[in-house]
């Protein structure tokens, strides 16, 4: 995975919604013990995004700590005129694959729950998504990100080839 180190101190205002909440039991001599765990996804909306993991007894407490981890693992994700990815891109992440697909400009964000929050929070407003494979919640957001992460923006590919970005559009 594509990953330079963001620091969140130079990136505008950073919005964060809660994908999923679950209550973890476990049994002990004296009865139950209740945790929970919060997945979490951050974004400024502008092209960067991350999702994090929080644990805690109390619910609040696992939403804090689930953003602190999500602005720890923030990804930048290229991103075309129409406010759609560069190109089509398949994310993997355990046994969970989601196919990202380009949408010219008037689309829409076309994803379920979880890529479509990612989707959201990256600032993509024209996607198209199919989850392939596993449908855990936290398994196709990592993937989502994985698979944005990756995406790389023509002057990056015309660089690498040594061509010009007109070359590379054609």
């Amino acid at each position: 995975m594509r990953r330079e180190i963001i620091d969140a101190s130079q990136l505008g205002e950073l919005k964060d919604k809660v994908v999923a909440i679950k209550r973890v039991t476990k049994v002990v001599k004296g009865g139950r013990n209740f945790r929970f765990t919060a997945l979490v996804v951050v974004g400024d909306g502008a092209g960067h995004v991350g999702a994090g993991l929080g644990k805690a007894s109390e619910i609040p407490e696992a939403i804090r700590k689930g953003k602190e981890d999500a602005v720890k693992h923030l990804v930048s994700v290229a991103r075309d005129e129409n406010e759609s990815i560069t190109h089509d891109q398949i994310g993997k992440f355990g046994s969970a694959s989601v196919l990202l697909k380009r949408a010219p400009g008037g689309t829409g964000v076309i994803a379920g729950g979880p890529a479509r929050i990612v989707c959201d929070m990256a600032g993509i407003k024209n996607i198209r998504t199919k989850s392939l494979g596993s449908n855990n919640k936290q398994n196709v957001v990592l993937a989502t990100i994985n698979g944005l992460s990756e995406l790389k923006s023509p002057e990056e590919v015309a660089l690498k080839r040594g061509k010009s970005v007109d070359e590379i559009r054609a």
